[in-house]
């Protein structure tokens, strides 16, 4: 029994991590966080059954296990891959790796629509943050993009499917939260797409996940829609006790001013909504769409964003500033004063201004000067008071 509960080590790009057996390797790697988490469309940890069908998150196992220590051929989805004690992984560390999304992101991208400076999703959206990562100026499709005509789905929903990369996420959503599902994805192969059923619109409670869960700009609010940048906005953590026991009550609130643009459920560093009481932290179309004044919640503060988000970018009081470090190495000197040349010049008075003069400076100007004994302290924020009082005594 002891040996089930045992704690397996894996290592992914030189950093070692210990994790409970049936973890993944992308679960493992978001224990260590950074650039050694691989990228991931499709995968939701919320979600029973995601992941698999984007690839982006594909690694290269260098070695099995330590029982095993050979490597794996090929490159495996992390998100579908269980770790083993012992094992090698390389993300970033490895340019098999790196070639292989950046061939993702190129497929991603070759029915996609470059419409980020039009589309709600800009600024918060994964494909795009994918795109600059791996993504290349221009593209090798020479052959026409498909392209659907945008449908509301519901009466706060609007489908774009030219924008979808059929992660599935929508759908799980409404097999596993919603009461029924009334869409998925229709037809085969370059022809697939999601859909409703016929005479059908989504308009069960907890629809509005669906929204949050997509990765791109595919499912986007009917109320929000063109109405704001969300980074001109200011995302504030509320709350508030909502009548439906399956919602958590608890969002974030997106605000200008006092004004509520927009309500979301709370989220993660990975994109994914917070959980509580070890349940996902879904909330409600009454708390999502209808609640849209600050009256109706009880706001708690601002919501810490990840810092290089676009989001987050002055939104913060307690600001991280460089410490200033040149008076501290040059004794108290200032950094303006660094080109003062008065501690160390034979011919400069730091008591005559020149501007002050009644014509053009001469030497006799500075015959003070001349007397003055330049032997510098060894600190060098001294040596100015030092002549200071040279010129005094030479005064008098």
């Amino acid at each position: 029994m002891a040996e089930l509960n045992k704690k397996i080590s894996v290592t992914i790009d030189n950093i070692t991590v210990e994790v409970e057996p049936g973890t993944t390797i992308l679960q493992a790697a978001r224990l260590v966080g950074g650039d050694v988490t691989p990228p991931a469309m499709c995968y939701y940890s919320k979600l029973e059954g995601s992941g698999g069908k984007c690839r982006t998150c594909l690694v290269e196992v260098a070695a099995g296990s330590t029982a095993d220590p050979r490597p794996m051929p090929k490159l495996v989805a992390s998100c579908r891959t269980t770790v083993m004690d012992g094992m090698v992984v390389k993300n970033i560390t490895s340019e098999r790796v790196m070639d292989a999304r950046n061939g993702v992101v190129e497929f991603l991208l070759i029915n996609h629509p470059l419409d980020c400076p039009i589309c709600d999703q800009a600024g918060e959206c994964h494909l795009q943050d994918l795109s600059y990562e791996h993504g290349t100026a221009g593209t090798r499709y020479q052959f026409a993009r498909r392209t659907f005509t945008r449908e509301d789905i519901g009466p706060y929903i609007q489908l774009h499917m030219t924008r979808c990369i059929l992660c599935y996420r929508c759908v799980m959503v409404g097999e596993q939260v919603a009461e029924q599902r009334v869409h998925g994805v229709v037809d085969r192969g370059d022809h697939a797409a999601i859909s409703t059923f016929i005479s059908k619109a989504i308009d069960n409670d907890f629809s509005g996940n669906m929204i949050d869960v997509c990765p791109v700009g595919a499912l986007t609010d009917r109320t929000f829609r063109f109405k704001n940048r969300v980074w001109f906005t200011k995302p504030m953590d509320a709350h508030r006790n909502c009548e439906n026991p399956k919602c958590c009550g608890k969002v974030t609130l997106w605000m200008r001013g006092e004004e509520v643009y927009r309500v979301t459920a709370r989220k993660d560093p990975w994109g994914e909504v917070q959980s509580y009481d070890g349940k996902p932290g879904w909330i409600c179309n009454t708390c999502r769409f209808e609640k849209k004044k600050a009256s109706d919640w009880t706001v708690e503060g601002l919501t810490t964003i990840s810092r290089h988000s676009v989001i987050g970018a002055n939104k913060y009081e307690e600001m991280v500033m460089p410490q200033e470090t040149i008076q501290k190495v040059m004794g108290g000197l200032e950094p303006r004063k660094l080109m003062n040349i008065h501690s160390i010049s034979d011919v400069n008075d730091p008591d005559i201004t020149l501007s002050e003069l009644p014509g053009p400076a001469h030497s006799v100007d500075f015959d003070r000067a001349n007397s003055i004994n330049n032997q510098i302290p060894e600190n060098p924020g001294d040596a100015e008071r030092h002549n200071k009082q040279m010129i005094n005594k030479t005064q008098g």
